[in-house]
């Protein structure tokens, strides 16, 4: 008993025994300063300083960007980037989709191709046959009071009435003489013309040129987009002098005539005019003479 007593007192006098720690000048030996410590001091002051650089730590892990550093632990940023990224794919995606489908439409302006539908009207109105004189015509009283209020409302109408296109005006592309005309049974949705190499060839009225490059079968090609679904196409140019997405007027040149293209048979323009996705005959707006 007496021993652990005299350890124990041996123990607290090695841990309270006061030391001095001086600091000298080399040279000198002059003392600049100096501190007592005990070997409990400088455990104490050690520990402390420890727990106080590992609270640190975990503060600048867990409330600065460090933290996304350590393996498998999520952040908040990294997430909300992720869900966007996400919208931003499905949006472009769906606007890929959108894209090819008018490059399909485009094609099929380009290769002259439409679908050749025909149906037998007699046929489609064969279950609509009744006998006329099976049927009362006279006119009933409501009839004929909508009838005459349809006409009060008619006469007084303020609002524009919807002009058809049939009354368009269009500026002629080129000049010259009409080689081979519009024909659907033979699949040729334009007009020929022909023209000096190098005439220049002209916007039918204003748009936005949606189609401007090179073709292995028609050469030079530039298509316009012009309000009210109306479609320019013009091929076997020499040079084009617009490019997709320019904006131009009616009248302004666009290309020049050429001989491009392997279904070309010698310098003209192959001029296409479309309508809600449907070939028109050009030559019912446009006087080519």
């Amino acid at each position: 008993m007496a021993k652990k007593v005299k350890k124990r007192k041996e123990i607290k006098r090695k841990l309270l025994h006061k030391y001095r720690l001086v600091i000298l000048n080399e040279s000198t030996f002059e003392e600049k300063i100096s501190f007592k410590l005990s070997r409990l001091n400088v455990f104490v002051t050690g520990s402390l300083l420890m727990i106080g650089l590992i609270g640190l730590t975990i503060l600048l892990i867990a409330f600065t960007p460090l933290r996304e550093y350590i393996p498998g632990y999520s952040s908040t940023k990294l997430k909300r980037q992720a869900t966007e990224l996400t919208y931003k794919t499905d949006s472009l995606v769906r606007t890929l989709n959108y894209t090819n489908k008018y490059l399909d439409n485009i094609r099929m302006v380009l290769r002259g191709d439409i679908e050749n539908n025909e149906i037998n009207r007699d046929s489609l109105f064969e279950q609509f046959k009744i006998d006329p004189s099976s049927v009362d015509l006279t006119p009933i009283k409501e009839d004929s009071l909508l009838r005459a209020e349809v006409a009060l409302e008619d006469k007084y109408n303020l609002f524009e009435r919807s002009t058809s296109k049939k009354n368009l005006v269009l500026f002629p592309p080129v000049s010259g003489m009409v080689s081979m005309g519009y024909d659907l049974e033979k699949k040729h949705y334009a007009v020929d013309v022909t023209a000096p190499k190098d005439t220049p060839v002209k916007a039918v009225a204003n748009g936005t040129v949606i189609f401007s490059e090179w073709t292995a079968d028609t050469g030079y090609v530039i298509i316009i987009e012009h309000q009210g679904g109306l479609l320019s196409v013009y091929k076997h140019n020499g040079s084009l002098a617009k490019f997709q997405g320019a904006v131009v007027r009616g009248g302004e040149v666009i290309a020049s005539v050429g001989n491009t293209g392997e279904y070309t048979t010698g310098p003209h323009l192959h001029f296409e005019l479309w309508e809600d996705g449907n070939p028109v005959n050009p030559q019912d707006f446009i006087d080519f003479n």
